[in-house]
């Protein structure tokens, strides 16, 4: 039986700029999300290591696609934030070349993780996202964070709304999130590790 991968083990494996450049994989899952939503320091809590994604104040640093890895060719993902307003339109159209194809062609991928910021839910990049990844039939697990920054009734409120938003697609699931208070960690660490165990006795041998 295959052991189940457990985030804490994370450490960096590599960065690549372009497709043909990415690892061998049996499993991996991808966390993505705008610029400055929190993406890095979600990564950061849920393997329990302060700086294992660089995280910035200047939105857009992260250009890379960064491979960490959890187990012999065992990987989370971190892909370049998008929708910055100042990066150049060339190096947007190439990020947003990169991160399409990546989500729609790498067979290693079992799932991504799309973290939107709670007091802005669902711009229309966060749908482009959607809707690049959903037709591959793969699940998509968003999470709102920074949910600290909202009151009882908003996250509430929030958490209804994007339900509602999405309720047609199948295999999207959604649920609070906060790195500051630590709000759901535990569920999202729990489905990041069952959707890579899953994904592993499907297809042992699957590669990108």
């Amino acid at each position: 039986m295959t052991a189940k991968p457990v985030l804490n083990r994370a450490q960096f494996h590599t960065s690549v700029a372009q497709l043909r450049d990415l690892p061998y994989s049996r499993a991996e899952i991808a966390f993505a999300g705008r610029s400055n939503a929190g993406k890095s320091s979600a990564i950061n809590l849920l393997t329990r290591k302060n700086r294992l994604a660089f995280t910035s104040k200047t939105p857009g640093r992260t250009q890379l696609i960064n491979f960490f890895e959890l187990d012999p060719d065992i990987y989370l993902v971190d892909l370049p934030g998008y929708g910055y307003a100042k990066v150049p339109p060339a190096v947007k159209a190439k990020w947003e070349g990169l991160l399409s194809r990546y989500l729609q062609a790498r067979e290693a991928l079992a799932g991504m993780v799309l973290i939107m910021d709670a007091r802005h839910p669902l711009t229309p990049l966060d749908r482009q996202m959607i809707d690049w990844f959903t037709p591959t039939g793969k699940p998509v697990h968003i999470l709102l964070s920074k949910a600290d920054k909202l009151s009882n009734s908003e996250k509430v409120l929030t958490l209804r709304n994007v339900e509602q938003e999405l309720v047609a697609l199948d295999n999207v699931s959604v649920q609070l999130f906060s790195s500051l208070s630590r709000q759901g960690a535990e569920d999202a660490t729990a489905w990041v590790e069952d959707c890579l165990s899953q994904a592993q006795q499907q297809d042992p041998q699957t590669a990108g």
